[in-house]
């Protein structure tokens, strides 16, 4: 595996006042304060919260009561800069033309506020998909769909401007668990046909969003889907690719490979859903992670060790491929999380697990330019390296944001009382 180099900027940073006259020995305070690198997590935990009453009707201090949201809120932002909010069509729209567009604009605002970069997911989904759509006959189904794509795409747009468009099409035509009407259209349709569907309709209704496949099946079926999509003529805006390992860590070895086939496109790779566990592994012969969900499943000490161990080792081996541009750890806290598993980086009773303290030491310890008293030379300029993002430079003349990207070599950002 490579080195981090190319996510370092190696930049000189020329500092001049509003006239444009070079500040020379000037005394600089340099500080980064986001990364050019997506280091997500999901949102769900704060809907209720930011976005309107709490629907859970737990009590404050009960067993099932979720961590206080304010300081869940804080831990989040102290390490993550992308959030994926979800739009699963059941739950979003469970009677037709009534969509929870307020409460989950309401939480992305709150973060993009923030500086949070915010995606939505899915916009197309056969698991989860509303049951008022089975009424429909095909032709109904498919106008449904594409209404909701451009409703929602549109009405989030400038807030939500990142998208799994389609999610998990390699099983979509024989998806057998649940009866449901998208199956039955790409059954008529086809995959690519799918996929042309929800990227065109969301691609129309904001030529600006970025949008992205997104799969679990991580085999040369996925591949094979790629290549089709591109050949029609489909344009792909990044690979989602997902690592829930609930049966154990995968290896450095195994992910770099699936890293290394999938970059094989020349499109941007995102690591959209990672869990690794705390407690209890599932056993390896379960196939569908869905099928086993234990009564009780608890984070243990020892558990907690190992993944902490893992998520520095898995972060490492994904950060050093230059074709990620994110990862995203599926959930927060243990409260919620998915299967019911200890997967979170915080217990239930909003304690931070080993696994968040070594993460963040990565994100905003190693990888990360701390304040930096510096001195400029005749011309203005500071030298600066440290990973590619967003920089604060500051001096008694006033304050200034910079974006460093790596390899572009210098930038010259104006500092005005």
């Amino acid at each position: 595996m490579p080195e981090l180099t190319h996510r370092l900027a190696d930049a000189r940073v020329r500092l001049v006042d509003s006239l444009g006259r070079p500040l020379a020995d000037a005394e600089v305070f340099v500080e980064q304060t986001r990364h050019a690198f997506g280091f997500g997590n999901i949102g769900f935990d704060f809907i209720d919260w930011l976005g309107g009453p709490a629907a859970s009707g737990a009590v404050p201090g009960s067993p099932d009561a979720p961590p206080d949201p304010a300081a869940l809120a804080e831990d989040w932002l102290g390490l993550f800069n992308t959030m994926t909010l979800p739009f699963y069509w059941r739950g979003f729209e469970p009677e037709r033309g009534h969509p929870d567009t307020t409460r989950l604009r309401r939480t992305a605002e709150w973060f993009t506020d923030r500086g949070v970069t915010v995606k939505g997911h899915p916009l197309l989904w056969h698991t989860l998909a509303p049951e008022w759509l089975l009424d429909l006959d095909d032709a109904e189904v498919e106008a449904a769909i594409r209404q909701r794509i451009r409703r929602d795409v549109t009405d989030f747009a400038g807030v939500v401007d990142l998208w799994d468009a389609i999610n998990e099409v390699v099983i979509l035509p024989v998806f057998t668990a649940e009866d449901n009407a998208v199956t039955r259209l790409a059954q008529r349709r086809g995959q690519v046909g799918m996929v042309r569907l929800a990227f065109e309709e969301a691609r129309a209704a904001n030529p600006t969003a970025r949008l992205v496949l997104n799969d679990f099946d991580l085999s040369a079926d996925y591949e094979r889907l790629i290549e089709d999509c591109l050949t029609a003529g489909i344009r792909i805006d990044a690979i989602g690719l997902q690592t829930h390992m609930h049966q154990g860590y995968r290896g450095e070895e195994q992910v770099w490979g699936i890293l290394e086939r999938f970059a094989r496109f020349g499109l941007p790779l995102q690591l959209t859903e990672t869990t690794l566990l705390s407690g209890e592994l599932m056993p390896p012969e379960i196939v569908d992670l869905n099928d086993f969900q234990p009564e009780s499943w608890p984070s243990t000490p020892e558990g907690e060790a190992r993944q902490a161990d893992e998520i520095v080792r898995h972060y490492r081996t994904v950060v050093s491929h230059p074709a990620v541009e994110s990862l995203t750890y599926w959930g927060i806290t243990d409260h919620g999380a998915w299967l019911g598993a200890p997967s979170g980086l915080i217990r239930r009773d909003g304690s931070k697990k080993p696994a968040y303290d070594a993460l963040q030491a990565l994100v905003r310890g190693e990888w990360w330019h701390p304040e930096t008293r510096m001195t400029t030379d005749a011309d203005g300029v500071v030298p600066v390296r440290g990973f590619a993002g967003q920089y604060r430079i500051s001096t008694l003349a006033g304050v200034a944001e910079v974006e460093l990207v790596a390899g572009a070599g210098s930038a010259t950002v104006e500092i005005s009382r």
